[in-house]
């Protein structure tokens, strides 16, 4: 089963672009429709978006998927007797060692394989838990019909199950389906839909070759991935960054401005927004790239998180690399998105 927790680390994608631009067709059935929901009190929900959505998003169509959603393992693991805390023990003690014998997801693991171990922080892990536990998980459009399908009814459970959009303000049921996304809504559909294909098809290539294949598929690949995105959105989308691992990234100095400010709010802890900016005819849209563990294997410190082999790689394929050295929930580079008003 691939039990949460997505793996990597879309920050792996910040300039890991060579000049290569070969014809890449994303497959973005759903990237158009994708929206943005309202900021969150509990620290899970960004948890769960930022180390789940990769392998378990709700936006993806049903053959693209490379793991179950989230609402499915929520589903699986309660049942109307299951506990709170009956289900973090779970969902902690399945991510401390992925195996047949603890998963509750016998399907999933005969469709899409064993989730391999990725470490993350227990303190993580069940704040991500909690937040599935209590609140309402945005399922996909396809997930009923699929469901009744394959099981039947609903069972009955406690948590909030969610049927819809999720349970931000002004979602699911409540919204106004006609209209209109705003400008900053617009540029994060089109930042998440591009770190939800960049993901998918790096996790693909991580979950059969491992990560030192990965590093040769971004190498190639992340660039034209993101320009086909662009060409979804009709809009023009970089990933950029102060400290390139292909000079190609590398921020300019109105860039270099905004990551700095997104670099102090995170570090502070403050809730972080997307920074949108007027341009008359044109939106430039800026939002930041954020570390989680597993961003680590390749941006973390050499001897440490970074592995002697991956190291080696990456000085293979990028001589003047400069994209190391960084702890978990750090600013790795921004999205830098332009699309007309």
């Amino acid at each position: 089963m691939k039990l949460l927790v997505t793996l990597f680390l879309i920050s792996l994608f910040t300039s890991c672009n060579t000049n290569t631009r070969k014809e890449y067709l994303a497959i973005a059935e759903n990237a158009e429709n994708l929206i943005l929901t309202s900021p969150q009190e509990h620290p899970g929900k960004k948890l769960m978006e930022n180390n789940c959505y990769v392998c378990h998003n709700p936006k993806t169509s049903e053959e693209a998927m490379i793991a179950p959603p989230m609402i499915a393992v929520k589903m699986h693991y309660i049942s109307e007797d299951t506990s709170k805390e009956a289900f973090v023990e779970s969902f902690v003690n399945f991510l401390k060692n992925p195996s047949e014998e603890q998963s509750k997801m016998p399907g999933a693991i005969k469709k899409f394989g064993l989730m391999p171990y990725q470490f993350y922080p227990e303190e993580t892990i069940r704040q991500i838990a909690d937040y599935v536990f209590e609140n309402e998980i945005e399922e996909p459009e396809w997930f009923e019909a699929h469901y009744k399908q394959m099981h039947g009814d609903r069972p009955q459970m406690k948590g909030r199950m969610g049927r819809g959009m999720g349970n931000g303000k002004g979602m699911g049921k409540n919204r106004d389906t006609n209209a209109q996304p705003s400008v900053k809504e617009r540029g994060m559909q089109m930042a998440q839909s591009t770190k939800a294909e960049l993901g998918k098809n790096l996790m693909g290539q991580i979950q059969k070759n491992g990560v030192i294949a990965a590093l040769d598929f971004c190498n190639v690949q992340a660039l034209p991935i993101t320009d086909s995105m662009a060409t979804v959105h009709k809009a023009h989308i970089k990933r950029v960054t102060d400290k390139p691992r292909n000079p190609q990234n590398k921020a300019n100095a109105a860039e270099l401005q905004y990551l700095e400010s997104f670099k102090k709010q995170v570090a502070a802890g403050d809730e972080v927004n997307p920074i949108v900016v007027d341009m008359g005819r044109e939106t430039e849209f800026y939002y930041p790239i954020v570390t989680n563990s597993m961003c680590l294997k390749c941006h973390g410190t050499p001897g440490k998180e970074l592995e002697t082999l991956t190291l080696s790689k990456i000085k293979e394929l990028y001589p003047a690399d400069k994209a190391t050295g960084y702890g978990e929930n750090e600013v790795r580079g921004i999205w830098s998105i332009r699309f007309e008003n």
